[in-house]
């Protein structure tokens, strides 16, 4: 039987001794926050049911007494796709659970498929078709229902036999330290979190503004993240990507002229006119080392070459081709940003003899 952990001197119990590798997972609700909001802690300390604890992050305190089992060197952290948790984790424990074993991660590196979803993952190696009727339950209620918990518990229950499994495949092909390099890199970058540089290069409507009018959209975005962490409210809620292009664009010369559109857009965050106007014509001390926003003027013909490359790089490797790298990645190459962040460490190695040459190449005749 699981147990439900609502006190912190209880947790703390049961974590006195923890073994080398536990099983861990959470449940949170991200609707109308920025930051996800944790709602339960699910720990595998072992595979019997007694070892399962569901802890309750609500609790005042729990999150204190889990922050020293998250940071603890000496345990591994077995999670699968891990990205949102370890955000979940660092802004409600302030801590990170590392080292972690990322079994979606290690299922794509073995060769066992990429992308995989828990449940799917789970009946390919363990045979267990696991219920998925609580995937959108409201986790914040209290207190949790019977089939809740069942599927809180399910979420854990078989992290211990994914690792043993997928950590021997992962040995077999050598490939254990490209795991553990991915986990890391991915650690580091929910550590270092302070929001995209350049915001803006992920709009495709960037590219037709002038440059002034780039500078400005950057403004906005960096001012937008930033309103949203201090506010706690998602980011589409305080400007979306259209208005945020739609005055950009306008150049508005004063309040007036943003409170003008502001008020003309439905939904639009009309207190905030004040604060855009002054995002929007404060200059930022790195804008100067702004990229420009790109189209489809990059060579396509070397694009699909080094796409070609990668995915017979991945076929050779028996991995899943955007595994490797993505188009946004290899437009990197093109613009001359280097073997840097997911492409430096394994991906290089695998990688560089067969773009090099394709980079370094003459554009092709047409």
């Amino acid at each position: 039987m699981t147990n439900w952990i609502d006190t912190p001197d209880a947790l703390r119990a049961r974590l006195a001794n923890p073994p080398a590798i536990i099983g861990l997972d959470t449940e949170f609700i991200r609707e109308r926050t920025y930051w996800p909001q944790l709602a339960l802690v699910q720990i595998a300390l072992g595979e019997a049911e007694r070892d399962i604890l569901l802890v309750d992050p609500l609790v005042p305190g729990m999150c204190d007494a889990l922050a020293p089992l998250l940071a603890d060197p000496a345990v591994l952290k077995v999670m699968h796709s891990a990205s949102e948790d370890l955000v979940a984790f660092k802004h409600a424990c302030g801590v990170l659970p590392a080292p972690m074993f990322d079994t979606q991660l290690a299922a794509a590196l073995a060769g066992v498929g990429g992308g995989m979803g828990y449940q799917k993952l789970v009946q390919a190696v363990t045979g267990v078709a696991l219920a998925k009727g609580e995937t959108r339950s409201d986790w914040l209620r209290r207190p949790l229902s019977a089939s809740q918990l069942e599927y809180a518990a399910d979420d854990v229950r078989h992290l211990h036999a994914l690792h043993r499994h997928l950590d021997a495949l992962l040995a077999t092909r050598d490939r254990g330290a490209w795991l553990q390099e991915d986990c890391a890199r991915l650690l580091a970058t929910v550590a270092d979190d302070h929001g995209e540089r350049w915001p803006q290069l992920s709009l495709r409507s960037a590219q037709f503004l002038d440059r002034a009018g780039q500078v400005r959209l950057l403004r906005l975005l960096r001012w937008r993240d930033a309103h949203a962490r201090r506010s706690d409210r998602p980011r589409s809620w305080i400007l979306d990507n259209e208005l945020a292009f739609a005055i950009a664009r306008a150049a508005p010369g004063d309040r007036a002229g943003v409170q003008a559109i502001l008020d003309s857009t439905p939904k639009a965050s009309r207190s905030l006119g004040e604060a855009m106007f002054e995002a929007l014509t404060t200059p930022l001390p790195d804008e100067a080392e702004s990229p420009p926003a790109r189209g489809d003027d990059r060579d396509k013909k070397q694009l699909r070459a080094l796409q070609d490359a990668v995915a017979a790089a991945a076929t050779d490797l028996g991995l899943p081709e955007g595994l490797l790298a993505s188009r946004r990645l290899l437009e990197a190459l093109q613009d001359g940003g280097g073997w840097n962040g997911p492409l430096a460490g394994w991906r290089r190695g695998v990688l560089e003899d067969r773009l090099h040459p394709l980079l370094a190449a003459a554009a092709p005749a047409a």
